[in-house]
């Protein structure tokens, strides 16, 4: 009897069907494995498949960087704090279309996805009026002869524009550690890159198996009762159809129709053997860790790197979010620092944020029970001045 699969047209034979030769029924087994395909490094991959469709990426990036655009600035001339001055008000607003937080939290935003932020300043009379930001995908790094940096080709279109950079230019490029690329920073993400596609591919595989009533792989097997096996045209045409229409990601899962002979024997390791949720929460570890984002302040479940959440709070500020604030506070420092005069530099103001809250009381305590140090050495302890009075 000639077999024909269910839903293909029913063909004739192209002459008389031959025989294989074998003592032992046959089976086609499903196994594709071939080489892994990964995310591409570049900005907009992997602002897409991290920050726009993994919620561990895109909640990592938006706790640093709404945690450290919510620390104030302080600016300094000297060694004296002053209360006003023009770029603190520059960067309150810094544009017409952004509020301080806003343009900071875009700023680090950027340096999180793609290990790079380019800042634009705008000058009217002499001063500086606006700060933009610029879109790192729309931006190059243009060198010297020498292979230094002289300014950066911002594209928008078929536009081209460039804008200097260097002392007392108009253009700031921050970079993060690259140790294999003079001009371009190397983002925490692209650290991540194979915990991101291990958790994105996961919950795309869970999903398709849902839409198809999670049924796993298997073999099919041949073995009609009156003996016999598949002829090589039907062999052929047998794979390549199961290769067609149960391949891939998005077919996993899809139901079998069956006749002449055929039974569906299931060889794959069921979700729980694979155990696809530890399987994730091992990804989401390792995205988290890229960030330098306690899992704990994620919700993700098996770490116990902290006995509570006030220390991985305090871990996170002390280890991710302050040395951002600092190295941030330096750049823009050395960019316009010497624009004003007389020179100024920028600080960040320890003591209003919220997550440091219980070191300052320890420390606070400590020294109210030292009673070998003068009220103003103790305000001196905790970064204040001496009163006008003293």
């Amino acid at each position: 009897m000639a077999w024909t699969w269910p839903w293909a047209g029913r063909r004739k034979p192209a002459g008389p069907p031959e025989t294989k030769t074998g003592g032992t029924p046959g089976f086609i087994a499903l196994h594709r494995q071939g080489e892994a395909l990964w995310t591409r490094r570049d900005y907009a991959a992997l602002a897409r498949e991290g920050f726009m469709r993994n919620p561990v990426a895109h909640r990592s990036v938006r706790l640093i960087a709404e945690a450290a655009a919510a620390i104030p600035w302080l600016a300094y001339e000297g060694a004296r704090e002053v209360d006003r001055h023009p770029l603190l008000a520059l960067l309150a607003r810094p544009n017409q279309r952004q509020a301080g937080a806003g343009f900071m939290e875009a700023l680090y935003g950027h340096l999180l996805i793609s290990g790079n932020a380019y800042v634009e300043r705008v000058e009217a009379g002499g001063t500086v009026r606006e700060l933009h930001l610029l879109r790192p995908d729309r931006v190059a790094v243009v060198s010297d002869t020498a292979g230094w940096p002289v300014a950066l080709e911002h594209r928008e279109g078929s536009a081209r524009r460039r804008v200097a950079t260097g002392p007392g230019e108009a253009g700031l490029q921050m970079s993060l550690f690259n140790p294999l690329d003079d001009h371009y920073g190397f983002p925490p993400l692209a650290a991540a890159l194979m915990a991101l596609d291990i958790h994105n591919a996961a919950g795309r595989w869970n999903k398709a198996l849902l839409d198809n009533s999670a049924r796993p792989s298997g073999a099919l097997v041949y073995a009609p009762k009156e003996g016999g096996n598949l002829t090589d045209e039907q062999f052929e045409r047998l794979k390549a159809e199961l290769e067609e229409g149960y391949g891939g990601t998005t077919r996993a899962g899809r139901p079998l129709l069956l006749e002449g002979g055929l039974d569906w024997k299931a060889m794959a390791l069921t979700p729980k053997d694979m155990d696809f949720v530890e399987a994730k929460n091992g990804a989401s570890r390792d995205i988290a860790l890229a960030f330098g984002v306690p899992p704990m302040l994620l919700g993700i479940p098996g770490d116990n790197t902290y006995s509570n959440y006030q220390e991985a709070n305090r871990a996170f500020y002390r280890l991710t979010v302050l040395p951002l604030v600092a190295r941030t506070a330096d750049a823009l420092t050395a960019w316009l620092g010497d624009v004003f005069a007389p020179p100024v530099r920028l600080g960040h103001d320890l003591d209003r944020v919220d997550g440091l809250a219980a070191e300052r009381e320890a420390l606070w305590t400590r020294l109210g029970a030292a009673g070998f140090l003068s009220d103003a050495e103790k305000r001196e302890a905790v970064g204040y001045g001496p009163r006008p009075a003293d």
